[in-house]
């Protein structure tokens, strides 16, 4: 099974059904499901099928229904689907209230997201088996309410980030 990460926003998004409240950075994953982990403790999640630029879209579309009246800055890698031609015109009709920063290429210590999904693999992934979908998708679903529970531990985990003043 395809694990796919990808990293973006103000959020952060879970699953249906389950709690919000992890303070940080943004993301989204895909393994069926896409997040955005946020600056604003609340933990975001759509699932898909595949991680494609369309997945892609619906992901955008549907974090600025969650932030109407909020500007969304997203902070992602630069994997070919966030820079897909059907993207454009959303992002041109938004431009007021989306804005996408991208990392620079080859930069993964840049993108304190990434120490997280380290965290899942880990912990949900490595050394276990899942004989289904569903029973993998319980186990990153206990992950995510293990990281709303302690949002302390997932500042622990990325770190203190200083930047320069240069």
């Amino acid at each position: 099974m395809k694990m796919k990460v990808i990293f973006g926003t103000t959020k952060l998004f879970v699953p249906h059904g389950v709690s919000k409240g992890v303070k940080n950075q943004s993301l989204h994953m895909d393994t069926t499901r896409q997040r955005a982990y946020s600056a604003v403790s609340e933990f975001l999640c759509m699932e898909a099928d595949q991680c494609h630029a369309q997945a892609f879209l619906q992901f955008l579309q549907y974090t600025l229904t969650h932030y109407p009246n909020k500007h969304v800055v997203m902070v992602l890698d630069n994997a070919k689907i966030h820079h897909a031609k059907v993207l454009q015109p959303f992002l041109h009709e938004h431009e007021e209230q989306l804005t996408l920063v991208f990392l620079p290429p080859y930069s993964p210590n840049l993108n304190l997201v990434e120490r997280i999904w380290g965290w899942l693999k880990e912990s949900v992934i490595a050394n276990r088996f899942h004989p289904t979908r569903k029973e993998l998708r319980e186990s990153i679903v206990s992950f995510l309410e293990h990281l709303a529970q302690f949002p302390e531990k997932v500042l622990q985990r990325i770190g203190q980030v200083v930047m320069s003043e240069n």
